[in-house]
């Protein structure tokens, strides 16, 4: 088993009461996420059980929302985190959005952030990343960024270096309505939606496996598995035009 991951652009004192502080922090939230996607809002989970509740997990999705990360990893482990807390999914996060000031800093790091500079080459953030994944769960975006159109895009190889490094179990996740609980240009989040999050089965991808990590062997894969997750949003639609029965979801 991989030695549990702590933040490690932290002090030695912030990273002794890390487990206590992060755990107190995550689950004490997601008791209100509950009452947020449940109560306050109409969200239909489907395929959670394809999910293992295992380290060295990674979650791939499309990007809808600013929340899609506490979206996808509550959705999925909430429950089972309480007595595992290695579940909760680390979420590489961009720093200049996320660790602007101190009080965010702090709360980017008890909600499992690792904090990535967009648009160069991060290897800290790399290696922090495949530690992070080998000893718990891990949630990417390969799209980068928010859909304002709710169309998915293409994904960035970025994802798919992660996967040829740390050979992970591979979770195929589509959202569905979380722009509009939280579009781009909104402050603060709208209730009374109906949101739709689907986890497929583990993706096969050993027939893309190569002894680099090179960019174009990194794609191959990430277009692999983005392949899956638009499936899975026509999926969705049908579903929602009454024309597909949620028993029977794609990967049956």
């Amino acid at each position: 088993m991989s030695k549990s991951y702590r933040p490690d652009h932290r002090g030695s004192v912030f990273r002794f009461f890390w487990p206590l502080t992060s755990y107190l922090v995550t689950h004490g939230t997601v008791i209100f996420g509950a009452i947020f996607f449940f109560l306050l809002n109409r969200t239909t989970v489907i395929g959670r059980s394809n999910v293992p509740r295992s380290r060295n997990t990674l979650l791939i999705s499309n990007h809808q929302s600013l929340i899609d990360s506490f979206f996808v990893g509550f959705a999925c482990y909430f429950g089972p985190s309480f007595v595992k807390p290695y579940l909760i999914p680390w979420n590489p996060a961009g720093e200049e959005f996320f660790y602007q000031n101190a009080w965010q800093s702090w709360w980017s790091d008890q909600w499992k952030c690792i904090p990535v500079r967009r648009r160069r080459r991060d290897l800290s953030a790399l290696n922090r990343m495949l530690h992070a994944l080998k000893s718990g769960t891990m949630i990417l975006f390969p799209e980068g960024t928010r859909t304002r159109t709710g169309d998915i895009e293409k994904g960035r190889p970025g994802a798919g270096v992660v996967i040829l490094k740390d050979r992970p179990t591979v979770i195929p996740v589509t959202i569905d309505g979380m722009n509009d609980v939280l579009p781009i240009d909104a402050r603060w989040p709208r209730v009374f939606k109906r949101v739709y999050i689907v986890f497929g089965k583990p993706i096969d991808y050993t027939a893309l496996l190569t002894d680099d990590a090179s960019r174009e062997a990194s794609q191959q894969i990430v277009d692999h598995v983005m392949e899956v997750v638009k499936a899975q949003m026509d999926w969705i639609q049908e579903l929602k035009a009454g024309r597909a029965d949620r028993r029977n979801p794609p990967w049956t």
